[in-house]
């Protein structure tokens, strides 16, 4: 485009924004966000936008409805400030959990989050790691969704870890955990899970041979870790010499951190799409990897209207 990048953040991830601006070399817009008296989102667009071509960076993690709200008024300022174009960079698409009718009489939030975002002015979304890539389909503007695996592959191939495998904690997470093993050039397993009701889950049997190997789990998110900690005791009893879990968005409520430390995972490798809670970071067995770079590339690209086909691998 010939009009200039502008980037603005909300309050969800100021520390992914300023990275994702380092690697610009462009500087993060000027925007008041905060609270009226009566805890009302006030917003104030501070930088000229008219004729711009702006990316607003909010992933709409915990506290969700505050980082939507945000984001919403955000976007309206932009729109109401003439910005040309209003891209919502969502590293963490909030509500994407809730994508189906999975009981009667029961919401399709991620659509209602996705309308919502289009009534305010969003004229494209960027985002990272859909729970389900359907979501996709619930807006009626370009959505371009990418992928983790980039990052974990250069990281897992730096460890040169020996005869690795990577497994999926469930069957939804298989096409996942393929597309990483297919990079890698390893072989696949899968942990047949039931789940009988949300953020309680267990652990079945396990599909395929681990023994001696390194175990490579893979997943979206990692909530209140209860499905990776089973799945890593699994592994570890079938034979796994080492569990490494790779998840790109790690909520990491409740006893999570505790389940993590007391289970047979190794290494928990997450991402910086959601600011790291305090006591997860003191977790040893937690590293953080930056998607500021991946998202960096995508925006320059969708700037340029340059094709970021190469980002979906």
């Amino acid at each position: 485009m010939d009009t200039e990048l502008l980037v603005f953040s909300g309050n969800a991830n100021p520390q992914l924004a300023k990275r994702i601006c380092e690697w610009l070399d462009a500087p993060l817009g000027s925007a008041l966000i905060g609270r009226f008296a009566d805890g009302e989102t006030r917003v104030e667009i501070e930088s000229n936008v008219r004729g711009r071509d702006v990316f607003v960076i909010q992933p709409t993690c915990s506290p969700a409805n505050d980082h939507i709200m945000e984001l919403l008024i955000i976007v309206d300022a932009l729109r109401r400030a003439s910005a040309q174009r209003i891209t919502a960079v969502i590293p963490y698409y909030g509500y994407g959990r809730q994508e189906r009718k999975s009981a009667p009489r029961t919401p399709i939030t991620a659509k209602l989050v996705a309308d919502l975002l289009e009534s305010a002015g969003v004229s494209r979304v960027l985002t990272l790691e859909l729970h389900t890539s359907a979501v996709q389909g619930f807006f009626n503007v370009p959505v371009d969704h990418l992928f983790s695996k980039p990052v974990f592959f250069e990281h897992l191939a730096r460890m040169e870890l020996v005869n690795p495998i990577v497994v999926s904690p469930d069957a939804g997470g298989v096409e996942r955990a393929r597309a990483l093993a297919k990079l890698l050039d390893c072989g696949l397993a899968i942990v047949d899970k039931r789940r009988d009701r949300p953020g309680v889950s267990q652990v079945m049997h396990l599909i395929g041979d681990v023994k001696d190997k390194t175990a490579i789990l893979v997943d979206d998110i990692c909530d209140t870790a209860g499905t990776l900690s089973q799945a890593a005791n699994v592994l570890k009893e079938r034979g796994a010499t080492r569990v490494i879990a790779a998840v790109t968005h790690g909520i990491l409520t409740g006893p999570a951190v505790e389940r993590i430390e007391k289970s047979a995972i190794d290494t928990l490798v997450i991402t910086d799409s959601i600011p790291l809670r305090p006591e997860a970071a003191a977790c040893s067995k937690i590293q953080v990897l930056s998607v500021a770079e991946l998202l960096g590339k995508a925006i320059r690209r969708i700037h340029n209207s340059d094709s970021i086909s190469s980002l979906f691998i």
